[in-house]
């Protein structure tokens, strides 16, 4: 987002200057963080969450600001990025969603529990499984325990407001803790809105202060200090009682913050945003979004004679609970509408708060009804929200609640539309073509394989169904299915989350024709490696031969859109344990399944949503990850790279990975693959970019067996070796490389990729590199 766009002077109350901009809840946490210009932002790529750091890395091309962007490995490394920024002393800064924020709740009580401020935006998701990517509330409850106050924006402009209001919040002598600004995915982060902003940074400055200097921090040599340190009972019990009453005091500050933000601007949030609330007789109660659907029915209702309110905390930690009793006392009854369940409880988590909330201050005469809404990002229209109301109405009237916890908006269940059958199970002896013949040479170790013509493998199933939704030219399922042609027999498989789980698995269809199990970025070799021991001690124990099942399975895991990233860890831990499985990763060189943000896969350079170019940055600044070199170094029997463009090289490959899998332990092998879409690339030249990737030494083709290296396609002895850029003039992502502004940035990319290449030979020629 540019910060001259669509802005136009504007006269509105209050005593700065303001301008106006139509952006996006996810745009507006953005200009925030511009205008704060925060020291560092550590962050990785989650729907709906990631286009904050987009934004903001697309300003950074432009040197619009300074903030430090830090992409991370996976959201516990971005939150302990955040974590050590804000021990240093100055302003930290992070977006995330759903599972991401729950990947780095470890990190998030270490964080408030030795008080360090900095801001996080919770762009609200539900949390996994199965997989949805809309918004609900499932992340934020997670939050609710953390230790961070928690700010809540309905729209846009509180997105913005909230945010410069949070950092203030946080560094407050008073507080001084990490603060959360929570809005609805989707809903709030990417509908546009009208947007009043502060026209001048330094007014922005102005009202939030300097960062505070009296902090403890990490960087005064004068001032050594110990950052959280062992501590026993009693002193982790006053240290939790300090900041339990920072936490109480946060609501204070944050009402004397946001007078004074309401006076600078004419806009006003005080804890709870109270909607018709003086005489209402009947409400309802809902976080964010929802809730300006439910004014628009208070009013219609109150046309019609019925006192009706709505009420919608600005701040639900610390929870509100004295205001909560103030604003309720006079009503009859209320509908609570929780966005995410607290399983088994009784209710969600906002009308348990409200009913303890209402017990302590001796509130027995209202009635709460509670329902579950929104899941999974399922609408929430005037309809719906006349429904919580008539709920409401009824127990009034009544002086009774039905059922006080019940889910609104799901359907039962219909026998006759159970999910059926599309296609039936291959056959087994279809998957065995008997063709490929894999033998073990004595003399140096190594397997020994042969491959048939490839037109004779062709009546082998595909073990993916056609129908998917990948984007024209991706070549993710061309690649899979031939290096499935030279796995026989029956497999299982897991993906790990992206583009190849993402089209394939939309229920109540599945692409899959064998076993298939998701699991998240960064534990899906974990998963597989229980499932094969599983598998290994049941047939062990002769169960499957009692059950009269099958016992000769081939387990792959499928990786890719930067898993390779956050999953890195545990393929580590997969490796050193050696169990019998592949793990096969995609190279797409991004994260494309949210939007093209660099992984450590994208080669240096190159232009993603999260590595633009500008006149201050061109690209990538750092070089891409060898995560075929890096499994290698864990000493497992079997490492090999391959593309579609070498088909006979891959199935040989394959061939081998199944063997080693089988009889040895984990394989793993890298494929490159092309994504049209975000590489900027025609759809047809998919196999030509692959190969010119192998004829330029950037993607050589090897393998690593037992040791031992073996470079499989030499494009010089070939004479075929092109230059790098000969293969970067085939996608647009890459062009700017090739202009003269760019000509140290590919000069070291070439240096890089010529020293990988040289390398390699050595290790060729050497059985002991």
């Amino acid at each position: 987002m540019s910060v001259e766009t669509n802005k136009d002077k504007v006269n509105v109350p209050g005593e700065i200057e303001q301008s106006i901009v139509f952006e996006s809840g996810n745009e507006m946490a953005a200009f925030a963080a511009y205008q704060i210009n925060y020291h560092v932002m550590g962050y990785y790529p989650i729907s709906p969450s990631t286009e904050v750091a987009q934004f903001l890395d697309s300003m950074k091309a432009k040197g619009e600001h300074d903030i430090v962007l830090i992409p991370a490995d996976g959201e516990h490394g971005s939150a302990g990025i955040c974590y050590g920024a804000s021990t240093g002393g100055g302003r930290v800064f992070n977006a995330t969603s759903a599972n991401g924020f729950l990947y780095m709740l470890e990190q998030l009580p270490v964080q408030s529990g030795t008080r360090f401020p900095m801001v996080l935006n919770l762009v609200n998701r539900s949390v996994s499984g199965p997989l949805n990517i809309h918004g609900d509330h499932s992340d934020l409850y997670f939050a609710l325990n953390t230790g961070w106050p928690i700010l809540m924006a309905r729209e846009p402009q509180m997105v913005y407001d909230m945010n410069l209001m949070a950092i203030k919040l946080a560094e407050d002598p008073e507080v001084r803790l990490p603060v959360i600004v929570s809005f609805d995915g989707y809903f709030t982060s990417h509908q546009k809105r009208r947007v009043q902003v502060f026209k001048n940074k330094e007014d922005v400055h102005q009202f939030i202060g300097e960062p505070p200097t009296g902090f403890l921090h990490a960087l005064d040599r004068e001032n050594p200090v110990t950052i959280g340190p062992y501590m026993n009972e009693p002193d982790y019990i006053n240290n939790c009682f300090q900041q339990s009453e920072a936490m109480y005091k946060a609501e204070k500050v944050y009402e004397r913050i946001a007078k004074e933000y309401g006076k600078l601007t004419g806009r006003d949030y005080p804890v709870l945003d109270l909607y018709r609330m003086d005489d209402a007789e009947v409400a309802v109660f809902m976080l964010n979004s929802s809730a300006e659907v439910c004014k628009d029915v208070a009013d219609h209702l109150r046309s019609r004679g019925i006192k009706a309110g709505v009420i919608s905390p600005n701040m639900i930690r610390p929870f509100p609970q004295k205001q909560l009793a103030e604003a309720l006392k006079n009503v009859k009854a209320v509908t609570v509408g929780d966005r995410a369940d607290s399983y088994g409880a009784h209710g969600g988590n906002m009308a348990l708060e409200l009913r303890a909330a209402l017990q302590v201050y001796g509130n027995v005469s209202t009635k709460v009804i509670n329902r579950i809404y929104g899941l999974g990002g399922k609408d929430f229209y005037a309809d719906d929200a006349e429904n919580f109301f008539q709920l409401a109405i009824d127990a009034a009237d009544t002086g009774y609640v039905e059922k006080s916890f019940d889910y609104f908006g799901h359907r039962p269940g219909k026998a006759e539309y159970a999910p059926k059958r599309v296609l039936n199970p291959m056959k087994k002896e279809d998957l065995n073509s008997g063709l490929i013949k894999v033998a073990r040479d004595e003399s140096t170790g190594k397997l020994k394989v042969r491959i048939p013509p490839l037109r004779s493998l062709t009546k082998k199933p595909k073990r993916i169904a056609s129908g998917h939704g990948a984007c024209p030219g991706c070549g993710i399922f061309s690649g899979l299915e031939l290096f499935f042609k030279g796995i026989e027999g029956d497999i299982v498989t897991l993906f790990h989350t992206g583009c190849a789980m993402v089209v394939t698995t939309g229920y109540p269809y599945s692409a899959h024709k064998a076993t298939y199990i998701h699991n998240l970025f960064q534990n899906g070799s974990a998963t597989l490696s229980g499932l094969v021991e599983m598998f290994h001690e049941r047939k062990r124990r002769g169960e499957f031969e009692q059950l009269g099942l099958s016992d000769d399975f081939t387990f792959v895991m499928v990786t890719g859109d930067g898993g390779m990233d956050i999953g890195m860890g545990p393929a580590i831990g997969t490796a050193l344990r050696n169990h019998k499985m592949i793990i096969l990763e995609y190279d797409n060189e991004g994260y494309m399944n949210t939007g093209s943000q660099l992984s450590y896969s994208t080669p240096m350079g190159h232009m993603t949503s999260t590595s633009s170019v500008g006149n201050f940055q061109k690209g990538k600044p750092f070089h891409h990850k060898d995560t075929a070199q890096i499994m290698a170094a864990t000493h497992i029997s079997y490492v090999f790279t391959g593309t579609e463009a070498f088909d006979r090289d891959l199935l040989q490959k394959a061939a081998k990975a199944q063997w080693y899998a089988q009889n040895e332990g984990l394989v793993y092998g890298k494929i490159l693959i092309t994504c049209p879409l975000n590489w900027k690339s025609k759809d047809e030249l998919g196999q030509t970019i692959v190969e010119a990737a192998v004829n330029s030494c950037f993607f050589p083709l090897y393998e690593v067996e037992r040791g031992v290296t073996t470079i499989t396609y030499n494009p010089e002895e070939k004479k075929k070796r092109i230059d790098v850029s000969d293969w970067l003039t085939l996608m647009g992502k890459t062009k700017h490389l090739l202009k003269e502004e760019s000509k140290e940035v590919l000069q070291m990319f070439n240096d890089e990729v010529e020293r990988r290449w040289n390398q390699l030979k050595a290790k060729h020629e050497s059985p002991y590199l």
